[in-house]
């Protein structure tokens, strides 16, 4: 299956990817960052599906979901007749639940169901039992109850099921996971759960504000973030999965069930642009927590719930998507430093407050003990947004982002009365890091920004130069930033982060990438801030078209081949759709800049 060809369901707990052909290749429970009990989108059946589909090879599928909600429909159209495959996690259940029902809706469809659990990211098979009718597979720590609506079978260590709907039938599977030392949870009905699960999503889809031109994508693509959301901390997960390459056959594969740091005010302005503010405090209280303590350690990224340690380890038994190898869990750059995170994270309350979202005490005193460490540490080399592996070096964007840390605390102090701080010093530090970016970042033979001080290479993230004031859109050397982008690192449309190197000088990685959508979503952005409103909107409409038929995006797209690459689906890739879609209908408001008084020249 290409990456396209899946769907997503979830509970904002964890969430799981369903194929066109009815199989669940990737589900980790209880959690999004759980071992994985069907990794067959790593490797092969072998390392744990779940299928329900028709005998019939070859079926004519059709997929959508139920309205504004995360119920999924696939309907197959096969020789005897339709079938159609219900699949969701309900929202509103203690424990957690897969919910398939097969309908039929004309004629007499022979089905199948092949179940193949195996945790630990597909080593380790279960110890399968019957116990009152409830199939009852355990290994170490993990359960799973499989209740059926047809007679199941053991075979070659899976479990198996044969069946036929006509008209009216409705045959119910529903799994359910929990912890092996407790007893099992009270048993999960499931015609209710899908009217309760599609009632809750359909309620919480109509609390967007969001009306006109561009509202149906953008409330999609809001579900989809919602779906990535880990309810018990209001963290948001960049992708639901690991290691879904960045060009197939090669080794730049990542874990991304975690939360970065950098996506903050990004996710804020989308959350409260579509007046979702209960999800931005929630974002904003995980970040604050996150945030806290000795600010030199500050990570750009944690765990769901603010975990720290994110060890890096390679699964050798699983042989990658398209023998896309290394798979990876866990994420070694969580120990890098990235400057950039600090204005982030000063942006993200700085925005907030300027949202109206009541207040949190405590987050101006994390923010001053984080300025306090950056005016002494911002000259440093970093690795920069992209997590290059590599040495540290000058990175624009870092110091750009150190800027916004400043700024934003200035623009604090201006605007609400409460706070105190060293404005003198901070305004110090604001203007002689704007000085130094200019001076060293700024190449005048090309007319251009560089990636670092010095250096001949581009990168996508300087496209975010006007978008956080750091100077006008319509500088000169902000569009001669964007026409160097537009010629050196867009590709058939679509831009890519920077310049990757096959002697791996300057990421630290071999191999090449895909076209990173959320930097081409930026280009639209900074085109439609400079007002050239037609070629932004005729960006935005190209990205648009790459969607699924259910309306989702992976993180990257090769435009040679034609087909989605990275993780899936992306958050910074929906981001990036309801921030751009938000600054076409709205123009330069709060959605195009993040900054509200003029910019330094």
């Amino acid at each position: 299956m290409r990456i396209e060809d899946y769907a997503l369901i979830g509970d904002t707990k964890s969430a799981a990817l369903v194929a066109k052909d009815g199989s669940i290749d990737w589900l980790c429970l209880p959690r999004f960052d759980s071992a994985a009990c069907f990794a067959a989108l790593l490797g092969d059946r072998s390392n744990g599906r779940w299928q329900v589909a028709p005998v019939d090879p070859e079926p004519r599928v059709s997929r959508r979901y139920r309205g504004d909600t995360l119920v999924l429909e696939t309907e197959f159209t096969t020789r005897e007749g339709v079938a159609r495959l219900i699949d969701l996690m309900p929202t509103n259940s203690a424990c957690s639940d897969v919910i398939r029902v097969v309908e039929g809706v004309s004629g007499s469809v022979p089905m199948k169901m092949d179940l193949v659990v195996r945790f630990d990211y597909g080593t380790s098979v279960p110890w399968v039992r019957r116990v009152n009718g409830t199939l009852t597979m355990i290994s170490g720590p993990d359960a799973i109850e499989l209740a059926s609506g047809v007679e199941l079978r053991g075979e070659g260590l899976s479990t198996k099921a044969s069946f036929t709907v006509g008209p009216g039938d409705r045959i119910p599977f529903v799994l359910t996971w929990h912890s092996s030392i407790e007893d099992p949870p009270p048993r999960t009905e499931p015609f209710g759960a899908i009217e309760a699960t599609e009632e809750w999503w359909s309620d919480w889809s109509d609390s967007c504000t969001i009306r006109g031109t561009y509202a149906d994508e953008i409330r999609s693509s809001l579900i989809t973030l919602k779906a990535l959301t880990y309810s018990p901390s209001g963290g948001i997960v960049a992708a639901p999965t690991t290691s879904l390459p960045e060009v197939i056959g090669g080794g730049r594969n990542w874990d991304y069930r975690f939360c970065w740091l950098r996506d903050a005010t990004f996710t804020l302005q989308a959350m409260l642009g579509a007046g979702y503010e209960d999800e931005a405090i929630a974002w904003r209280d995980w970040l604050l927590r996150a945030a806290a303590g000795d600010p030199s350690q500050l990570q750009i990224m944690y765990g769901i719930e603010g975990e720290r340690r994110l060890p890096e380890i390679e699964l050798d038994w699983l042989a990658g998507y398209e023998k896309s190898s290394p798979v990876r869990v866990g994420n070694l750059a969580a120990s890098q430093l990235q400057l950039d995170v600090y204005g982030e994270v000063l942006d993200c309350f700085y925005q907030a407050r300027r949202a109206g979202i009541p207040p949190e005490e405590e987050a101006w005193k994390v923010e001053t003990v984080l300025l306090e460490w950056l005016e002494s540490n911002w000259r440093q080399p970093d690795s920069g947004l992209w997590e290059m592996r590599g040495d540290p070096r000058q990175m624009v964007h870092s110091k750009v982002m150190s800027w916004v840390a400043f700024d934003r605390a200035i623009k604090s102090l201006d605007r609400f009365e409460r706070l105190d701080g060293p404005a003198q010093r901070w305004q110090a530090a604001r203007e002689e890091i704007h000085r130094e970016v200019l001076e060293r970042g700024w190449d005048s033979k090309r007319g251009t920004f560089t990636q670092s001080y010095g250096s001949p290479e581009l990168d996508a993230s300087l496209l975010l130069i006007p978008m956080v004031g750091f100077l006008d859109a319509k500088d000169p050397r902000v569009l001669g930033t964007i026409a160097a982008i537009k010629d050196q690192l867009m590709v058939d449309g679509y831009v890519s982060r920077y310049q990757t190197a096959a002697d791996a000088s300057i990421d630290g990685l071999s191999g090449q990438e895909g076209a990173f959508l959320l930097c081409t979503f930026w280009l639209a952005d900074a085109l439609a801030l400079a007002g050239e409103n037609d070629e932004a909107r005729e960006i935005f409409e190209r990205l648009l078209s790459l969607r699924n038929d259910v309306g989702l995006l992976s993180e990257e797209y090769d435009p040679v081949q034609g087909r989605m690459l990275g993780n899936f689906p992306q958050a910074f890739s929906h981001v990036g759709l309801v921030s751009t879609a938000l600054n076409l209908v709205q123009g330069s408001g709060p959605a195009m800049q993040r900054c509200d008084v003029e910019v330094p020249l």
